[in-house]
């Protein structure tokens, strides 16, 4: 199944909005686009660290946005599994701390850790989308940013 031009220009416009307001500025730095060949997942990522980034992926066939960490490192994802554990919380409860801290009220969001491509280990929180046109609505595009915030504060240790 591929795109349609349509559905190339909302995910495009949704990918500027974020990329421009996030942009380069600190502690985001310069983004970096990874998109599968298959248009299955367009992921922005943003450096957390040495083998470890912040992700922003439209998935548009589902339609889903998935927001989170990720890392290539199995050392580092263990040390990610450690923070949360050393926590005390569960990875909701660790997450959902994140985000009231970037303003976003979002009770027990569900939240994935898991591995991808023999490569990647994850820890994300999706959003789904009732249509891909979603991804233009101003309402969606704010809870991704403040999704994306409540990431970096959980995982940074900014919280």
């Amino acid at each position: 199944m591929a795109l349609t031009q349509e559905q190339w220009n909302l995910v495009e416009e949704f990918r500027a909005w974020m990329e421009s307001h996030v942009g380069g500025s600190s502690p985001w730095g310069q983004f970096e686009r990874h998109d599968r060949e298959d248009g299955s997942t367009l992921a922005t990522r943003w450096a957390a660290g040495e083998h470890a980034w912040f992700e922003v992926a439209v998935r548009p066939f589902l339609p889903q946005v998935r927001v989170g960490i990720l890392t290539d490192d199995r050392w580092k994802s263990e040390e990610l599994e450690q923070r949360i554990e050393d926590s005390g919380d569960s990875m909701s409860e660790f997450v959902e701390l994140g985000f009231e801290t970037a303003g976003l009220e979002w009770p027990d969001p569900p939240v994935e850790h898991y591995r991808e491509q023999a490569k990647y280990f994850y820890f994300a929180t999706p959003l789904d989308l009732t249509d891909l046109k979603d991804v233009a609505e101003e309402g969606v595009r704010r809870k991704v940013l403040q999704m994306l915030e409540g990431y970096y504060h959980a995982f940074s240790g900014g919280r």
